[in-house]
C-alpha cells in the first residue's frame, strides 16, 4: 500500500516569525496533491522544496483570516505567470471569491486557466470532494469566524463474493485548525490515521486561548486520546512561544503519539 505524504509549508500562527511562516500544507495521496490553507509566504516554501504544482488540482481553505488565505493570490498569480491551462478548484466560504475575484480580475486577467470557486457552509458537516479514490468532508470547527476542518479518506472498490462491489476505507488525515477545544468533533475524526490538530498556545495561556478560541497542545492531545487517533501532529504555534519542544512537552504526557509540526517537514503515513 503506498504511502500517503504530508508536507509542512507553514506552522505558524498570524504572526510570522524567523523561523515559522503561517499555515500551508501539501497532502501527497494516490498521486494526487491537495493543497490545506495557503497563508503567506507558502508558494515560497513550496518553490525551495521543488514541489511541482501540475498535480495541483484543488486547494482546501479553512476560514478567511489572512494567515490561513493571504498567499493566494500570490499563487494563483505565478500560476498564471506559468502560463497554466489546467483549472484550479478552490474550496472555502462563499465570501473568498468576493474578496478575490477583483484581485484576479486586475492582476491576472490574461490567465490561460480557470478558476473554479466551490462555496462551502463551514458549519455542516457534509461531503465537499469525491472522486474515486479520495473523499473530503468538512468538521465544523470552534472560532472567530466560520471555520471549519477537512478529513481526507481514501476509498478503493473491493470485489465482493456476491460480485458486487463495496468501497473500503483506507488512510485518513484530519486537518483541524483553527479551533477553541471542541469535543463534538470526536466523532468525525474518530480513528483517523494521522490528526493535526492545532496548538497555538501552552496551558499557561489557557485563558487567552478561550478568549481568541484557540486550543493548547493539552487540549490537542486531548482530542487525540479521546479520538483514538493513530498519530497526533500539532502546530500553529503562537510567536510569543519560541520553544517549540514545550509544546511536545505538554502534550506528550495525554497523548504519547505526538509529533511537532515544522517547516519543511514530511510525515509518511
Amino acid at each position: 500500500m503506498n504511502k500517503a505524504k504530508l508536507t509542512i509549508l507553514g506552522c505558524g500562527s498570524a504572526k510570522p516569525t524567523k523561523t515559522t511562516s503561517p499555515s500551508g500544507q501539501l497532502l501527497q495521496i494516490n498521486d494526487k496533491a491537495f493543497l490545506l490553507d495557503c497563508g503567506e509566504g507558502v508558494q515560497l516554501t513550496m518553490q525551495k522544496l521543488g514541489v511541482h504544482t501540475g498535480r495541483l488540482y484543488n486547494i482546501f481553505i479553512t476560514h478567511l483570516h489572512g494567515d490561513h488565505c493571504f498567499g493566494l493570490i500570490g499563487l494563483l498569480t505565478t500560476l498564471s505567470m506559468l502560463k497554466r491551462t489546467q483549472p484550479m478548484h478552490i474550496y472555502a466560504h462563499p465570501d473568498l471569491q468576493k474578496l478575490l475575484q477583483p484581485l484576479l480580475d486586475y492582476h491576472c486577467a490574461d490567465r490561460l486557466y480557470e478558476i473554479v470557486f466551490h462555496p462551502i457552509n463551514p458549519r455542516k458537516h457534509e461531503v465537499i470532494y469525491q472522486d474515486r479514490t479520495i473523499s473530503v468532508e468538512t468538521i465544523p470547527l470552534k472560532h472567530g469566524v466560520p471555520c471549519c476542518g477537512f478529513l481526507f479518506s481514501e476509498t478503493h472498490r473491493v470485489k465482493c463474493d456476491d460480485n458486487t462491489f463495496q468501497r473500503v476505507t483506507r488512510k485518513r488525515y484530519a486537518y483541524c485548525t483553527d479551533t477553541m477545544y471542541n469535543e463534538k468533533i470526536v466523532p468525525i475524526i474518530q480513528g483517523v490515521d494521522l490528526l493535526f490538530h492545532e496548538s497555538t498556545f501552552l496551558q499557561s495561556m489557557t485563558e487567552r486561548s478561550r478568549e481568541v478560541k484557540h486550543s493548547t497542545a493539552a487540549d490537542a492531545a486531548t482530542i487525540a486520546q479521546k479520538a483514538e487517533v493513530g498519530q497526533l501532529l500539532i502546530g500553529h504555534y503562537s510567536a510569543r512561544v519560541e520553544d517549540h519542544s514545550l509544546f511536545l512537552q505538554e502534550a506528550q504526557p495525554v497523548f504519547a503519539n505526538v509529533t511537532l509540526a515544522e517547516e519543511n517537514n514530511i510525515i509518511e503515513f
